[in-house]
């Protein structure tokens, strides 16, 4: 009884309607601020919404600009104007895709419906397999899933047929949007170093340091992605494309171009690309050609995931596989394609800069050193560098 009456008159020990009280505080404060960083995320994707036909431009011309930068920053370096610089490499990057698109469009123009109309024959092909002999399988759920996708490869032929290659208003919108991402690229190419310093200035002596880094990471990461992403779907490409060749299947290059622009949509990229190469080969060629196409597939595949996605991409992306699973599946249900296709880089951005912050939080309570600011000092020495040549 003593020492009960003692722990109550402790004045060292708390109430419990105190240590309620304070946990339903700090949950509603934190409720709070879930509701307010939900509602600014809502706002900016209206805003984003509202501007995509600004905003796609400049994320695509950045992606264009981090391909075309190294080189223009390499003739930079051994003493040639940037103007010049820049529009010897953005010519040159003009011609070659100008030479793509008129070797490709006489092989690829009108192939969409082709390749559908496969995949959907040779789905049918496998609910017949399924629901017949040996597997007897419950041919309801079987037959709905595949009228299912059935449906959307023909309406997503229909589109590309219709819409893309017919329609002369959305002929022209993708001209325009060509010449604009062009035309962008070239100014940030040119003058997209002068950014970081700027930046800087800016964000005054306690933050432009962080502004700095943080840009700085954010572009070596975005850069980094593209160019070995784009070493490895054509390394995709021309592998699933020669076996289709040699397998005799006739969409073989629709297929491989198909592989290459997929690529860029990690995971599920490849395995939509890859289940429409066996499906289409299993309709043209027959069982056995799409066994071999399935193997083709899967090794290349293996190849992909195991040794040059890890040694072309090292640390780069830093991403778990979930992640970007994830990313990517936002991506394409707000908006569509192009999101799909801007989740990675997007998400990878959002990942390094939390890697700052993280580092920054650990560097105060005195976890780590803070991180050095070597990209800031490259950026700003190569800004002092090209300056200097171009007075």
């Amino acid at each position: 009884m003593t020492d009960s009456h003692d722990r109550r008159r402790d004045p060292s020990l708390r109430d419990r309607a105190a240590v309620i009280d304070d946990a339903v505080g700090g949950m509603q404060r934190w409720a709070i601020r879930i509701i307010t960083i939900a509602l600014a995320a809502l706002v900016l994707g209206w805003i984003i919404g509202k501007l995509w036909v600004i905003v796609f431009p400049v994320a695509m011309a950045l992606i264009v600009t981090s391909v075309l930068e190294p080189p223009v920053s390499w003739l930079r370096r051994r003493g040639v104007p940037s103007g010049l610089a820049t529009a010897g490499v953005v010519l040159t990057f003009i011609a070659a895709l100008v030479a793509v698109i008129a070797i490709l469009t006489p092989q690829v123009a009108g192939q969409a419906s082709a390749i559908a109309q496969g995949a959907s024959d040779g789905l049918q092909q496998v609910r017949d397999w399924l629901t017949g002999e040996p597997l007897n399988l419950s041919d309801g759920q079987i037959t709905r899933a595949i009228q299912a996708v059935q449906d959307k490869l023909q309406e997503s032929a229909a589109t590309i047929s219709s819409g893309l290659f017919s329609t002369i208003s959305a002929a022209t919108s993708a001209v325009v949007n060509l010449v604009v991402v062009l035309m962008l690229s070239f100014f940030f190419v040119k003058d997209g170093h002068r950014f970081m310093p700027w930046a800087s200035a800016l964000g005054g002596r306690r933050a432009g340091e962080h502004v700095s880094e943080v840009l700085s990471r954010a572009w070596g990461t975005l850069g980094g992605f593209i160019r070995t992403q784009t070493l490895v779907a054509l390394i995709d490409a021309v592998i699933i494309g020669a076996g289709l060749a040699i397998l005799g299947v006739e969409l073989a290059i629709p297929l491989a171009v198909l592989t290459f622009f997929a690529a860029y949509i990690p995971i599920i990229g490849a395995f939509v690309s890859g289940a429409l190469a066996v499906l289409v080969t299993l309709v043209t060629n027959g069982t056995g050609d799409a066994i071999a196409a399935l193997i083709i597939v899967v090794a290349v595949q293996q190849l992909e995931g195991n040794v040059l996605s890890p040694m072309l991409q090292g640390k780069n992306m830093n991403l778990h596989p979930a992640v970007v699973l994830l990313g990517v599946t936002a991506g394409g249900s707000l908006f569509g394609i192009t999101g799909a296709f801007l989740a990675v880089p997007v998400v990878a951005t959002a990942a390094e800069i939390l890697r700052y912050v993280n580092e920054r939080i650990d560097a105060a309570v005195g976890f780590g050193a803070p991180p050095e600011d070597s990209r800031v000092a490259k950026t700003m020495e190569e800004q002092t560098f090209e300056d200097r040549d171009e007075g």
